[in-house]
């Protein structure tokens, strides 16, 4: 994490920093923190730096509408907007093809295999539909999809079956089609994906190690080249998608320095590699498995070689696409538990009334409505900055975690409770499946962890500008514990103190006023106050760095915490401009329930009447029937009955 170089630095050794050292190495060193932790926060630094180059500038995190809301003064809000889908006939054409074999085989009983898992059968006929091939270049067999068309498709395939939306993610987005599409030259992309088009080749992408999760500086998997042969040695864990004679991007050391072999796995386990297989309780309709290689060949030309970077580049690039399919996976599985809601909520009668009647569970379906709608906003307006060609880190982090966070609690908060005992019936969506709902906080990086990850990004052109040069400065004037009342130490900061003050200054001045275009309802008032709040941000943000100085790496909580605060600020800016420009009266009341809950959240108001009015209200719309996102799914059938 990057940090801000004031007072109570600790020196190392009394070396001087370099000045090509990353900005997270330098503060790390800067506060003291051993050469080690220095060394590998900075190589994970540098790698993110290494992935912004490959964007242009104005598509990079600096230029991103989260950064340019929160540090620019009168930021157009028309950067959180969305843009309607237009996918290509053709495009579409496999989309149905696509859910038409999902529908066929759920209808039949037929998805899954008798191990559990979703058969090769269903497989092998979504590849025949061109399922696998949407994110493909037409050129290689696919048909080279927007990813504004694929992500909102992942929600409508996740309303029949979320593994298999699951699935589409990680072969398209985090598995060998990215890496290949992304970094490979024209011969690799020539042999790979046709295959991994087609479906022929499924494929996964193995970066996870025993002692490499969140920590991928402590990556122990490496390859030796030897004339033209790559030879592997190492163990993969928690590698979702993997079975023998499947195509995966292996992340490996390959001169002590990260990298990405593509493999093709053999048809047969032998000596030189192993499956590994373990009780694992999400994920359990798909091959979730480790590997285990002792010198497994690979050959030389299988290497991706990006024009700048290593292995680590490549793997962050696909993360993105992945978070953002994870969110819209998320709101096709919570379209599935209200859909199943509803008909429990008329048939279910205590006390002589049905419980939909009910003030609480109309205001659990409400409050599902608004999460639902929020994530719908979130992959629209993430998938369409995508297209447009920005890196979209921030935005995509903050799609992940509330996505994920919002399915988790939709299942346990929601769905559970309005279910009560039958939810852990066998057979029951909830008892069935509340590993699947929960697992996603981990996925793509687990949810605190990657809050602060969106802080660092948030934060680190402020720090690099005004923070570094100032602890440089006192570093090179062997200042501990800088006092301002101190003559030397003000001479040691002439100048670089300078840019930092006359910053801060302006922040104190009246700027430009940023204001909703005319929305529906409240809706503009939520936009307004999260685009105010955003602008406000600068001077908490700066003011904590300040406090914290040095030791912020060490303040995770305080990080995470305010990290929390702007994402909400994001998610309704986000919501109330996506349901403002929709023609369906229920999706802006839900918007409006969500961000009234968010509103809450940030300013500790409680709830009003006029609060729970409008979200009762709209849990007794949607329970008429008039929400029309729930168009086409089919609920399950009420276990163990009972004559009312």
């Amino acid at each position: 994490m990057s940090t801000t170089p004031h007072d109570e630095q600790k020196h190392s050794a009394g070396k001087e920093v370099p000045e090509e050292v990353s900005f997270a190495e330098t503060a790390l060193t800067l506060g003291g923190k051993s050469e080690d932790e220095a060394k590998r926060t900075g190589a994970i630094d540098k790698a993110d730096d290494q992935v912004e180059k490959l964007f242009q500038p104005e598509y990079q995190t600096v230029n991103s509408p989260a950064h340019r809301m929160v540090w620019e003064r009168g930021a157009p809000i028309d950067l959180f907007a969305s843009d309607e889908v237009n996918t290509p006939q053709d495009v579409r054409q496999v989309m149905d093809r696509s859910l038409a074999v999902v529908q066929r085989h759920r209808q039949s009983g037929t998805v899954l295999n008798p191990d559990g898992k979703v058969s090769t059968t269903v497989l092998e006929e979504l590849g025949e539909a061109g399922y696998w091939g949407l994110l493909v270049d037409r050129e290689h067999g696919g048909s080279g999809a927007p990813f504004r068309s694929f992500a909102p498709f992942l929600t409508q395939m996740a309303t029949l079956d979320p593994t298999i939306a699951g699935l589409a993610s990680v072969h398209g987005c985090i598995g060998a089609v990215d890496p290949v599409r992304s970094f490979g030259n024209a011969e690799q992309k020539a042999r790979f994906l046709p295959g991994l088009a087609s479906g022929q080749r499924l494929s996964a992408f193995a970066l996870t190690e025993p002692a490499a999760g969140s920590d991928l500086t402590a990556l122990r998997t490496r390859a030796e080249l030897r004339g033209d042969t790559y030879y592997v040695t190492g163990e993969k864990l928690f590698i979702t998608n993997i079975e023998l004679g499947r195509t995966i991007g292996l992340v490996c050391l390959i001169d002590d320095k990260p990298a990405v072999l593509v493999c093709e796995l053999p048809d047969s386990e032998s000596e030189q590699f192993q499956l590994k297989d373990y009780g694992l309780y999400a994920l359990k309709h798909t091959y979730n498995r480790g590997m285990v290689f002792r010198e497994f060949p690979v050959p030389a030309e299988n290497l991706l070689e990006p024009q700048r970077g290593n292995g680590l580049t490549i793997a962050y690039h696909g993360l993105n696409l992945g978070r953002v399919a994870l969110c819209a996976n998320a709101a096709g599985t919570m379209r599935m538990m209200l859909a199943n809601m509803l008909p429990w909520a008329d048939f279910r009668v205590t006390y002589g009334e049905p419980i939909g009647k009910r003030e609480l569970v109309r205001r659990r379906i409400g409050r599902m409505a608004g999460l639902i709608v929020a994530c719908d906003a979130l992959v629209a307006w993430c998938s369409h900055l995508l297209d447009q060609g920005y890196r979209g880190e921030m935005e995509c982090i903050v799609a992940k975690i509330f996505g994920s966070e919002a399915q988790k609690e939709a299942a346990i908060e929601l769905f559970m409770k309005t279910h009560g005992g039958r939810s852990f019936l066998h057979g029951h969506l909830f008892g069935d499946n509340v590993h699947e709902y929960l697992a996603p906080c981990i996925y793509e990086g687990e949810g605190e962890m990657l809050g602060m990850a969106f802080f660092k990004s948030l934060v680190k052109q402020h720090g690099t500008v005004y923070f570094e040069p100032i602890g440089k400065a006192l570093q090179k004037a062997g200042i501990r514990a800088p006092n301002p009342l101190n003559p030397a130490h003000l001479w040691a900061l002439k100048g670089v103190m300078t840019p930092y003050a006359v910053w801060l200054a302006k922040q104190y001045l009246p700027g430009k006023s940023v204001q909703a275009p005319s929305l529906p309802g409240g809706l503009r008032e939520h936009c307004n106050f999260a685009a105010s709040q955003l602008q406000r941000a600068p001077r908490e943000i700066s003011g904590v760095m300040r406090r914290h100085q040095l030791k912020l790496a060490d303040r995770q909580c305080r990080m995470s915490e305010l990290s929390a605060r702007i994402q909400k600020l994001i998610v309704m800016l986000c919501t109330s401009l996506y349901a403002g420009r929709q023609n369906d009266e229920l999706v802006r009341s839900a918007a409006d329930v969500i961000c009234r809950d968010l509103r809450r959240e940030l300013t500790g108001e409680r709830p009003s009447d006029r609060d729970q009015r409008a979200t009762v209200k709209l849990g007794e719309a949607i329970l008429d029937g008039g929400f029309r996102s729930l168009a086409g799914i089919e609920p399950d059938e009420i276990l163990m009955r009972y004559e009312s």
